[in-house]
């Protein structure tokens, strides 16, 4: 089989000469094919050289033959121009183009006239799909391959047709993109509509409707020396900066902005609210999720339950430094104690757990240790929880979630529990209406005033 591929510029004479032969051939021989690629003039000059390129070609002018090497599966080889493909043809099919100078002039300009109609159509239809775009930031951290199969879900997004994720690794390299891309193309997920990916901040957050920010820092400055932890906290404090003015200017009013990691995860959080002025604070949660799920689980195996028998827990603080584990709102489903009722029915955990020491001393460090256990034990960060961490707050935004769970998440919250104006901190919300609000009705005794003291003060140093 001969096929051949005809390129050329969409308004070029000879270009639309030789597609009109290669048409009468291919009316004429069963065994003669050709795709034809008519491209707009302003376009004409970079496709040339692109193509050629990747060929190993020279060429310089409208049209652009090549013959497909399709029985012996190889590479195209190059024909030439118009004058090539017209001799080709006289010498191997006895037949030439004699059309004259008008006419040729005349198909030019309606292949030029398709290819615009062709052009609006495909616009057209391209605004008829209306994606919801994902924004990630630092997508080669394990926690992006980990997100994809849950995260493109109409239960995370439900009322969604078509998601474009935006791929954004600073750090990264472009090769382990586009591994990355094609990893999460081969997934065929319904709601994918497209992955574009991003080694710089040219197009970074436009349009975004959720950014996902999963940068991996650094520790917060444990067995660091002070002049290591200034740099750290400069440069941290330089490039979330600019993040958040780029948010401010390209992303949707009603974006949706999650900090997450394990490392400065309430400045972080901080400074994009700061950076960002024309958009609500409300707008911008750091993720304390993971967390409350360790806390959950470690009383969980005291308890002798699941770890989802135990819900309610609270975070305070500074997420990823000096934090408390609060169990004033918490509850237990399916407890074997003296009371036991169906499975709907649950007991306050500080009514029926008497060991009040254990609580308060080695439960916390339990908390604070459990992450870095896994981590030092596997080699890796804890990325599966992390990962169900911003996805439950994702259901709970988007009202996926029951509007009565409490879950734990850094904002700014001043003029609640007394807290200075300017830090971002771990407290209790709940979601409605895809908005949240700090839970008012909890106790602040002397000794809860206290731990909230000392992560105030750990934020305001840093």
């Amino acid at each position: 089989m001969a096929k051949f591929v005809l390129a050329g510029k969409a308004d070029c004479p000879y270009y639309a000469k030789a597609e009109l032969l290669a048409d009468a051939l291919q009316r004429c021989l069963p065994d003669f094919r050709v795709h034809k690629i008519p491209i707009l003039p302003d376009e004409w000059k970079e496709w040339l050289n692109a193509t050629c390129q990747i060929n190993g070609w020279k060429h310089e002018h409208s049209p652009l033959v090549w013959r497909e090497l399709v029985e012996q599966g190889g590479k195209g080889m190059l024909l030439g121009g118009f004058s090539d493909f017209i001799e080709h043809c006289q010498d191997y099919y006895g037949v030439t183009s004699d059309m004259p100078t008008v006419m040729m002039l005349r198909a030019a300009a309606e292949n030029l006239e398709t290819k615009m109609d062709l052009i609006k159509e495909e616009q057209h239809q391209a605004n008829l799909i209306q994606p919801l775009h994902i924004w990630i930031s630092s997508a080669l951290n394990p926690i992006c391959q980990v997100l994809m199969p849950n995260l493109l879900s109409a239960e995370v997004f439900p009322n969604v047709s078509a998601i474009s994720l935006h791929l954004l690794d600073l750090d990264g390299n472009e090769e382990e993109l586009q591994w990355l891309k094609m990893e999460i193309e081969d997934l065929a997920l319904n709601m994918l509509h497209r992955v574009t990916i991003h080694t710089d901040l040219k197009h970074a957050f436009w349009e975004a409707d959720v950014i996902l920010l999963l940068d991996n820092v650094g520790s917060d400055g444990v067995n660091e020396s002070e002049e290591e932890k200034k740099k750290k906290i400069k440069k941290i404090t330089g490039g979330y900066r600019e993040y958040g003015k780029l948010i401010d200017k390209r992303a949707k009013r009603t974006v949706k902005v999650i900090v997450s990691g394990d490392s400065f995860v309430n400045m972080r959080c901080f400074l994009l609210v700061e950076s960002a002025p024309s958009l609500d604070s409300h707008q911008f949660v750091a993720v304390a999720t993971q967390l409350e799920n360790e806390a959950r689980a470690v009383l969980a195996k005291e308890m002798k339950v699941r770890p989802s028998d135990v819900t309610d827990v609270i975070v305070w603080g500074n997420i990823s430094g000096t934090f408390y584990i609060d169990l004033q709102r918490a509850k237990v489903f399916n407890y074997d104690g003296p009371i036991k009722g169906p499975a709907f029915f649950s007991q306050p955990v500080l009514k029926i757990f008497y060991n009040r020491k254990w609580l308060e001393t080695e439960f916390q460090h339990l908390v604070c240790s459990r992450c870095m256990e896994v981590t030092s034990k596997t080699g890796r960060a804890a990325v599966t929880s992390a990962t169900n961490g911003i996805l439950t707050v994702l259901k709970a935004w988007n009202g996926t979630c029951d509007p009565d769970m409490i879950l734990s998440v850094g904002v700014l919250c001043s003029g609640h529990y007394n807290l200075p104006d300017g830090i971002v901190f771990s407290v209790p919300v709940t979601f409605t209406d895809s908005k949240w609000s700090v839970l008012s009705d909890v106790t602040v005794g002397q000794e809860l005033k206290n731990r909230l003291h000392l992560s105030t003060h750990e934020l305001l140093q840093m």
